[in-house]
């Protein structure tokens, strides 16, 4: 099996160990426009070689993990260089620009659109994890638009690394994937900002951080140039749950203020069902 990894991170990177593991005969092209990224992953085994976007032809899956505005604008060169029985995966944490960039492509049969959604704070070459999609949920949208010859490759590939498939059209998943990741990192980058400002005049704050706040703020670590692509993309959709999230706050506040703490208390437990919610999700760890 022939299979090019446009992007080598963190996202590209993982799926690039985890296909070595699995498929003995497997031949992993690099692509991407770091030269220094494609020399790590060489180094690391990630990849056996270096190619660019000529190497797509004779590929039989070409996997895309690249910043979502750069997706917008690459994937229909992706297909234009793609040969007629390769078939295209990306990992964008969105999904509706992506898909309506390649709506009318002549190759359009060619795209799967996809979210793995797994990942860590960390990124680069040497963040690759083995297992990273192990027992993970990938969301695919307009199964219906890709030929079936070619779902049926890469869906085996999913199936092999134990990943859980789920099907939704672009709009549906952009909504839902606003709540569950594009609010968490806002709440984390924020979080760390906050405390960033307090530190300039009460040094010993850091000292006195402990896991809870770093469970918090961990997701303040991952990269800007991945996420401000995201939120610009998903607008309306962030601006939403931040505008519910940002009620909750005022409320939760109010409560507070107002020595409301039966009230608090009472809050905090209707939201502990979110163990039950949340039970069975893999964590990764790096």
């Amino acid at each position: 099996m022939d299979i090019v990894v446009i992007g080598i991170g963190l996202i590209g990177g993982s799926f690039a160990k985890d296909v070595k593991k699995l498929y003995s005969e497997v031949q992993i092209t690099g692509v991407d426009k770091s030269e220094a990224h494609l020399d790590e992953a060489l180094e690391l085994g990630l990849i056996d070689a270096k190619g660019n976007y000529g190497s797509l032809t004779s590929a039989d899956l070409v996997f895309v993990s690249i910043p979502v505005n750069a997706l917008v604008e690459e994937l229909p060169k992706i297909l234009d260089a793609a040969g007629d029985e390769t078939v295209v995966v990306d990992a964008g944490s969105t999904k509706s620009l992506i898909c309506q960039s390649v709506e009318n492509h002549p190759k359009r049969r060619n795209y799967m659109a996809c979210h793995p959604i797994a990942g860590t704070e960390f990124s680069g070459p040497s963040a690759a994890i083995e297992g990273l999609y192990d027992g993970k949920t990938n969301i695919i949208c307009e199964v219906e638009k890709t030929a079936f010859k070619l779902q049926e490759r890469a869906l085996a590939i999913f199936q092999d690394m134990n990943m859980r498939i789920r099907y939704m059209n672009p709009e549906a998943h952009d909504k839902h994937i606003a709540y569950v990741s594009h609010l968490s990192h806002i709440s984390s980058f924020m979080l760390g900002k906050t405390v960033i400002e307090k530190e300039k005049n009460e040094r010993d704050i850091f000292d006195m951080a402990g896991s809870g706040f770093e469970s918090t703020v961990r997701l303040a670590k991952s990269s800007p140039d991945m996420w401000a692509p995201i939120f610009e993309q998903n607008k309306d959709n962030v601006v939403e749950t931040l505008e519910e999230y940002i009620q909750n706050l005022i409320m939760f506040k109010a409560m507070i203020e107002e020595n409301d703490f039966e009230r608090v208390h009472q809050e905090m437990s209707n939201t502990n069902r979110i163990k039950q919610i949340l039970k069975g999700i893999p964590l990764t760890k790096k």
